[in-house]
């Protein structure tokens, strides 16, 4: 990655008074559960966003995309959302809140880059948030904690998009820290962290290249599903999905579209695979907890539908390679990435499967290998 003080430097004639740094987010399971107030295990990986600040003598605010050599420019008293300034718009919504809660604005100088992938449910607009925003604590001398910084940019978004992150993102790259994983439990709001499991293992984030048509549609459909089966089984009651058994779901079986059901004991055996796995965790158990991930993938192809032959080609070719602990979709699925651990003495086999994955279904996909990291700091 490009060196981001040299970058401000070259672009503003001047250095950086602070630079901040968010990481990019894994979901390893549970981020189907988010409307039944369920479980995610995620984990924050070492590609980053940085964001370099400086005051300016005018009024100006200035935003350098260094990687897409792109500029954007407003004035203090224009601080809006313009769908044209795209990526700037994370930071504008950060400065905007941050001025309406008092603080004295001032022309300021923003430099942005980093290698989180885009575009592929890496939580790439959350680290550029976050790193927004703890660049901006440290530069007015503010004194919010990490999970104030969180809370911030979640209303912050609401405010200047309508919708904010998800707070599994937002959580795992703002409090994580090295060597381990996060679980946030999405009733309480709360994160734990677990240490990962022993041995050299890496993150191979594999992105399809699948095109995806009318996924938010899909996924609505399942999230509507999953309100009519709890509308069913729990009428008038206050539960979600994570409060019914598999085996409440399975009585279902000619009561409800099968669909549906199927749909609906996805997101419960999910809240359980979380459970599992932290149990795994726990133990050092790396072979019970490539196992739970494994499961979870033939759940979100069989009973969830969110994942396509291309993604299961990826997975199960994975699985065959000694050395790979698990494979699994990740996030919204219908295409999308992968992301499969396994031993770095894997690595070579696994790419060298990939030329047969070109040539089977058109597509050449992209392979990243990451890290776990720890979660949003002050670099410079």
């Amino acid at each position: 990655m490009k060196d981001i003080v040299a970058l401000h430097r070259a672009e503003y004639e001047d250095s950086p008074d602070v630079v901040a740094s968010a990481p990019g987010v894994v979901k390893m399971l549970g981020e189907q559960t988010e409307s039944a107030d369920g479980l995610v295990l995620a984990a924050a990986i070492s590609f980053d966003v940085r964001v370099s600040v400086s005051q300016r003598r005018d009024s100006s605010l200035r935003f350098f995309a260094a990687d897409l050599g792109e500029r954007k420019r407003t004035s203090l008293g224009n601080l809006k959302f313009k769908r044209e300034d795209r990526w700037a718009n994370y930071t504008k919504a950060v400065l905007d809140s941050l001025f309406k809660e008092g603080l004295a604005p001032k022309g300021l100088n923003f430099v942005i880059s980093g290698d989180v992938p885009t575009g592929v449910g890496f939580a790439s607009s959350t680290s550029i948030a976050l790193a927004s925003a703890l660049a901006l604590k440290e530069f007015f001398g503010l004194s919010y904690k990490p999970d104030e910084l969180v809370e911030l940019c979640r209303r912050a978004e609401m405010e200047f998009f309508g919708k904010a992150s998800p707070l599994y993102d937002s959580l795992t790259c703002a409090l994580s820290t090295a060597n381990s994983v996060s679980i946030i439990d999405l009733r309480t709001g709360r994160r734990r962290a677990l240490p990962f499991v022993d041995g050299d293992y890496v993150f191979v984030l594999t992105d399809s290249k699948v095109p995806r048509l009318s996924v938010e549609a899909e996924l609505r459909q399942r999230e509507e599903d999953c309100k009519r089966c709890l509308a069913f089984i729990a009428k008038g009651s206050r539960k979600t999905l994570r409060d019914l058994s598999p085996e409440e779901i399975d009585d279902l079986m000619g009561v409800l579209p099968e669909s549906v059901r199927r749909r609906c004991l996805h997101v419960v055996e999910e809240y359980l695979r979380v459970l599992e796995a932290e149990e795994c965790l726990a133990k050092s158990d790396a072979l019970g907890f490539g196992r739970v991930i494994n499961k979870s993938h033939t759940s979100l192809r069989n009973l969830y539908e969110v994942s396509c032959p291309e993604v299961d080609w990826l997975t199960k070719r994975a699985t065959e390679i000694d050395g790979v602990l698990c494979s699994r979709m990740t996030g919204k699925g219908f295409g999308g990435c992968t992301v499969t651990i396994m031993h770095r003495d894997s690595i070579p086999e696994y790419r060298k499967r990939l030329e047969d994955y070109e040539r089977i279904f058109g597509f050449r996909a992209v392979v990243y290998e990451a890290e776990i990291a720890g979660g949003i700091r002050v670099i410079g």
